[in-house]
């Protein structure tokens, strides 16, 4: 029989214990608030009471309304007062040793059917339940801040989870007008497990000299649609809270692409946390980066073109509708563009192969169209500073933004995409969290236009694992290997991993 839960106590009242709070109330359960002093309490008083107000201000409370969800909340500083509460969800600092000896008190003061939950975004729930005599009665329950905005809601069970309690507390999350996703108790549960793995990945790309900064959030945000640039996430995020969770992370898989990029360490180290403290990949000193000119394009009158097919045809007339001709080498001879002005090759992949085959190697640069907004720019070690400029201005008066960088495997865009989705495809063969699941955490918690498996089935699977190899081949990091299952789908001819899992 289902559980009901009409009180829920709720133990840290910073932002997001309050947000919480403030959730359930509206919800209209009973909430009981405890923080550690006087203080804090009226710190939480204070969340509650702006959150409330603004929601007023915006037009989606009525002041009756906000009366009442104030009414139903509780606050206290004495733990005791949780003693018959059905569930108490803790929200206090994401140090391990504070949650067991929270836990602990719990199990002492709350009745024995009282579900104990903790909103912790990455530490082990089967760790925190083992501090209890209860440990059936212990879950995960993350809400996403501001909570009472965020949809999502992570239900984390373990492999003691009582049976059925997992889905009681996915039917309160959806009481609570929130989507829960449902997984096992792995770090990072699905949201931060797959989304730190890709900041991470960014960072190292950065310090590998692949790219600039802007030019991989540029790359990021404007190529795959993401709402805003691994850079400036990490900025909002936090480097504090990015480099712990990745340390979490890392200490569970033990694998290299989740240990901290140094740049993380180093800066979190110097204080620099991003916008917490003004200051961190970006300044808040920072302008906005000046434009540039087409200085190097003018000098360009003839535009050499490696590639065939659509692309190259639509890039052609492009070309010769901003003034400039083209001409093309369809295959192997590239006699036809050996004297052009600037030659670009269209590809995903390295090119200085080809450089070495054509009379003048410093006027290739590689070209890799993403959508119709982007334009990666790839210099090889041969590619001259005025080629690569002119090639970036070309792309500028075509009207896409131009992505410097350097000639390796999969250039930015899809050495950071390919890299997610192969991590997503492992998630989904380890068998802690479903196809929908997955998906439904990325699009709801990180705001992602589709999520992970999604944008696999639209990319197409072979597409990928192709990929996926190549950048393997390029920097030999075991991650990089696609997945058994993505493979193994290719080889079978599956054309859906979706519609495989569902």
């Amino acid at each position: 029989m289902a559980q009901t839960f009409e009180t829920v106590g709720v133990v840290g009242l910073g932002t997001m214990g309050a947000g919480i709070a403030e959730v359930f109330a509206r919800a209209g359960l009973q909430v009981i608030g405890v923080e550690a002093d006087d203080a804090a309490l009226d710190r939480g008083r204070g969340h509650l009471d702006r959150s409330t107000g603004r929601a007023v201000t915006k037009g989606k409370l009525t002041e009756d309304d906000r009366s009442v969800i104030l009414g139903r909340i509780t606050l206290t500083t004495s733990r005791e007062d949780l003693a018959d509460a059905d569930l108490v969800i803790e929200a206090i600092p994401e140090i391990m040793e504070f949650k067991r000896g929270l836990f602990a008190d719990l199990d002492r003061i709350c009745k024995p059917s009282a579900v104990l939950a903790t909103n912790t975004s990455s530490l082990s729930v089967t760790a925190i339940a083992a501090s209890t005599s209860r440990p059936g009665r212990v879950i995960g329950m993350h809400f996403f801040n501001p909570a009472p905005v965020m949809k999502l809601v992570e239900v984390v069970h373990t492999v003691v989870t009582d049976d059925g309690l997992a889905g009681d507390i996915a039917a309160l999350a959806r009481r609570l007008g929130k989507t829960p996703i449902t997984a096992g108790d792995r770090a990072g549960f699905v949201v931060n497990r797959l989304l730190l793995g890709y900041l991470n990945h960014a960072c190292a790309l950065l310090e590998s000299g692949l790219a600039g900064r802007d030019d991989i959030d540029a790359a990021m945000k404007l190529g795959v649609g993401l709402p805003m640039g691994p850079f400036t996430l990490l900025d909002l995020i936090g480097l504090d809270t990015s480099y712990e969770v990745c340390e979490v992370l890392f200490r569970e898989t033990r694998d290299r692409r989740h240990a901290p990029a140094p740049v993380l360490r180093e800066l979190v180290t110097a204080g620099l946390l991003g916008r917490k403290t003004g200051r961190g990949f970006y300044s808040d000193a920072e302008g906005a980066p000046a434009a540039e000119g087409d200085r190097r394009a003018a000098s360009v009158s003839t535009v050499g073109i490696v590639g065939a097919g659509p692309e190259a045809a639509a890039l052609v007339a492009a070309l010769d509708g901003a003034g400039f001709k083209a001409v093309v080498a369809e295959n192997s001879d590239l006699a036809p563009v050996g004297d052009a002005d600037v030659i670009v090759a269209l590809s995903d992949r390295p090119i200085v192969e080809l450089a070495v085959r054509i009379p003048h190697p410093d006027r290739l640069a590689g070209l890799h169209l993403v959508g119709d907004d982007v334009a990666e720019v790839a210099s090889t070690v041969l590619t001259s500073e005025e080629t690569a400029g002119a090639v970036r201005d070309l792309m500028r008066i075509l009207g896409r933004t131009p992505v410097m960088c350097g000639d390796r495997a999969e250039f930015v865009v899809n050495a950071l995409l390919y890299a997610y989705l192969n991590d997503a495809v492992r998630m989904l063969e380890s068998g802690y969290a479903s196809a929908g699941d997955i998906d439904t955490g990325m699009r709801l918690g990180c705001g992602y236009p589709a999520g992970p498996l999604e944008m696999l089935d639209a990319i197409g699977l072979e597409t990928v694992r192709d990929g996926l190899r190549a950048l393997y081949a390029e920097y030999r990091e075991p991650s990089f290997a696609p997945v058994p299952l993505l493979d193994q789908l290719v080889t079978a001819g599956v054309p859906s991993i979706r519609e495989y899992a569902g």
